[in-house]
Order: structure tokens, then sequence, then C-alpha cells
């Protein structure tokens, strides 16, 4: 077969308390939750939304997508 690699597009999702729930300040970095490495946005929404939901209780609680492949090659 004749497979054309596909692009590793990875996914960081982490979260924490925030000091604002308009803002994107964290109450305490030390105690950042990193949820994990996703190889694709799919997976990396499935887990941000599972932390998410799993949160709700917790109206300063935020967790975040950041797509990594962005920061390895601005360029593309």
């Amino acid at each position: 077969m004749n497979e054309t690699p596909t692009k590793q597009l990875p996914h960081l999702v982490f979260g924490g308390e925030l000091v604002d729930i308009g803002g994107t300040e964290f109450k305490d970095l030390s105690k950042l939750d990193i949820v994990g490495i996703y190889p694709d946005y799919a997976a990396a929404q499935a887990a941000w939304k599972a932390k998410a939901q799993a949160t709700v209780d917790n109206a300063q609680m935020r967790y975040f997508v950041v797509h990594l492949h962005r920061l390895l090659d601005p360029g593309a």
C-alpha cells in the first residue's frame, strides 16, 4: 500500500480555577490540571468536554484546548 502519512496536529487540554469568570487568569498556576496532549482536535475536544462537564458545579473552573501544532509551526 502507498499510504500518505497523516500530519501530526497535537492539541493540549488543560484547565484550572480562574480569578474572574470573564478572564483567563488562573488563581494558582501550580494547581493547573494538565489533562493531556491529543493527536487531533476531535480527541482534544472530547477530553475537554468530559472535564468541563465534570467540573460544571464550579463556575470558576475552565478548561482550554491549545492548538500546539500552530505554536510548533506558526507559518503553516
